[in-house]
């Protein structure tokens, strides 16, 4: 079944506060095998001009995906997750997201299509501090596998 086109635009509430911690940071620098000091040494990151320390830029995932998960659970999409596949993932970074932060993220769709019988769904994340300021943008293509 092809996505409604109607779809684009439509925005969900803000999530619940993330509040990101320096060991948080430290344990996904460590799996992503980033070994800037200034995500795991605070003298390090304040040498840099930073305020703590400052997370790998792919770290928004920790952030955005959970976010994203109202637009799977809108019966409105009607979505069938078990034949999706992230197509695509990009990051617009506005500043380094760092320990101390209190984010929130925003979810949009951007575009719905359908392809060669596969629907693809766009989402946009805005992610920023519960005071407002923009952090984060975060892109994702989901791609739904069409069953014939």
């Amino acid at each position: 079944m092809a996505l409604d086109a109607g779809l684009v635009g439509r925005s969900y509430p803000p999530s619940a506060v993330y509040e990101v911690g320096r060991a948080k940071i430290a344990e996904f620098a460590a799996a992503v095998g980033a070994t800037d000091p200034a995500h795991t040494d605070p003298a390090a990151a304040r040498a840099l001009g930073h305020a703590d320390v400052v997370a790998p830029p792919t770290f928004a995932i920790v952030v955005t995906l959970g976010a994203a998960d109202v637009v799977i659970a809108d019966p409105d999409v009607a979505l069938d997750y078990s034949r999706v596949v992230h197509g695509e993932q990009r990051f617009t970074h506005h500043r380094p997201i760092r320990a101390g932060d209190r984010l929130v993220s925003t979810t949009t769709i951007e575009a719905v299509r359908t392809v060669a019988g596969n629907d693809m769904l766009t989402t946009r994340v805005d992610v920023a501090t519960e005071d407002g300021e923009a952090v984060c943008t975060a892109t994702s293509l989901l791609v739904a596998r069409g069953t014939a």
